[in-house]
């Protein structure tokens, strides 16, 4: 269901076309990425961002903008989706040790830094290395880039947190009662 769920998030703005800033879509990528991982845990978050990646680069057109295929490796924004599957893992990690709703706030707030830092920086060094940028584009641009997308991402993050530990006590509450506890 999750990977499902990123494969609409990653295309929403073909449906919400407002959502592009500057050439960059606005994606609730990191927002299903999060949630993945505070609502199913550490190693079945990261199964389900890990099959959305696999299914994009196996050829299907699920990535942003509806793309896919092997060639999305080099793609500059390839290090997000990576970003994703480490973000899933990490925040369902930090939520199976601690249960606070604090904690799956943090988890989701921790979660959107990695993104924003594996990803940039993905994007950075592939303009650089491999993908034609102006020769203008610095280190600095590319996190003046990020800036568009970066107060959605951080109330998306606080949503998916609350969310996810109202979703996660109510998963757990039906399944005690299924089970007679």
């Amino acid at each position: 269901m999750f990977s499902a769920l990123m494969m609409i998030g990653a295309n929403i703005t073909s449906f919400a076309p407002f959502m592009v800033v500057g050439g960059v879509p606005i994606t609730l990528q990191a927002f299903f990425a999060i949630l993945a991982g505070v609502i199913l845990g550490s190693r079945l978050g990261a199964i389900s961002m890990a099959v959305y990646a696999f299914v994009g680069l196996a050829g299907a057109p699920v990535f942003a903008r509806f793309t896919g295929g092997f060639a999305q490796l080099m793609s500059p924004t390839f290090g997000f989706i990576i970003a994703f599957i480490f973000t899933a893992y990490l925040t369902g990690k930090i939520v199976e040790v601690y249960s606070s709703r604090t904690a799956y706030i943090t988890a989701a707030l921790i979660a959107t830094v990695i993104i924003y830092i594996f990803g940039t920086n993905w994007m950075y060094f592939a303009y650089q290395i491999w993908a034609v940028a102006p020769p203008e584009f610095t280190y600095k641009l590319a996190w003046l880039w990020m800036m568009a997308p970066l107060p959605k991402d951080i109330i998306l993050a606080i949503f998916a947190g609350v969310f996810g530990y109202r979703m996660r006590h109510i998963i757990n509450k039906t399944s005690q009662n299924r089970s007679g506890k």
